[in-house]
């Protein structure tokens, strides 16, 4: 039967170009639509699995918020830099502990950093960035505290947006690089170059150190991965709301929303996907190449 219902002649049609039939081109049989296939390969998402994943974007959320609520105690007077440079150190020192711990759980066939090395990068960033802490201080002096704060909200988005969620260690370089500026900006409004100093040191632990060992424990400890995302989502709640009760409120609205209503969201439309494959596709060459380059 044809697509325009008449019915075709008592010759056999067959699917192929090199041979001339009696058929209009646009001819198909009733065998057309036995290969119709329907959402082949198409994942199956858990709700409860779907918001366990969100749980990362809900922490990094609430690492902005936590970022920002320092920053705020700082320039209120409420917290000195000396208190943040020694619980940054101590955290640093549990949270590296704590990753060497993990990594000797891991197989890699690549030769692992030392810890001479680790510490060689630890003191050449502390000591440039004290050494500059004067000049971060100055640099924006020039600039409007309006026109700052701009600056700083746009860069913590661009750090949200770009964050390699899947794969966050080591961070993106546009996240790392939006969440440092941002972080540079926040730190010049402060009152002394060592307020900037230890802004920029507690930027680095949590914009670029706790996203590498928080992948580690999600794959290392996936039982209790779920359990440190709610801890930072309750401390990034509890901390805004001290100096932004109005702030907590959105934060928490926002944390629900992306770790609850969106997965959530996800789970229901999946019922509404029809994909649909058949003869009429792109041929699909599965070869390897990579196997057929090396012999």
């Amino acid at each position: 039967m044809g697509p325009d219902g008449a019915p075709g002649p008592s010759v056999p049609w067959q699917k192929v170009l090199w041979e001339r039939q009696p058929f209009p081109d646009n001819y198909v049989d009733q065998r057309f639509l036995e290969e119709l296939r329907r959402n082949e390969g198409i994942r199956q998402y858990r709700y409860w699995t779907v918001v366990k994943e969100a749980g990362f974007v809900g922490q990094q959320l609430s690492c902005v918020a936590i970022f920002i609520s320092l920053w705020l105690y700082m320039e209120q007077g409420l917290l000195s830099p000396e208190t943040l440079l020694w619980s940054s150190l101590v955290c640093a020192l549990l949270g590296y502990g704590l990753y060497q711990s993990l990594s000797s759980q891991v197989e890699s066939g690549c030769e692992p950093r030392t810890r001479l090395a680790d510490l060689q990068s630890a003191a050449i960033f502390l000591s440039f960035t004290f050494g500059f802490s004067p000049v971060l201080k100055t640099l924006t002096e020039s600039v409007s505290t309006d026109t700052v704060y701009a600056m700083s909200a746009i860069m913590l988005l661009a750090h949200l947006v770009s964050f390699p969620y899947t794969h966050p260690s080591p961070p993106g370089s546009l996240s790392l690089n939006a969440a440092l500026f941002a972080s540079v900006c926040l730190a010049s409004r402060l009152p002394g170059a060592l307020h900037t100093f230890a802004m920029l040191s507690c930027a680095l632990m949590v914009f670029a150190l706790w996203p590498c060992l928080l992948q580690r424990v999600r794959d290392i400890a996936p039982t209790h991965f779920t359990g440190v995302c709610l801890g930072v989502c309750v401390g990034g709640v509890g901390g805004l709301g001290l100096q932004s009760p109005g702030g907590a409120v959105l934060l928490a609205l926002a944390l629900g929303s992306v770790t609850l209503l969106c997965p959530l969201l996800l789970v229901r439309l999946q019922r509404h996907k029809d994909n649909i494959q058949g003869p009429w596709d792109e041929a699909e060459i599965h070869e390897d190449l990579d196997h057929g380059r090396g012999t």
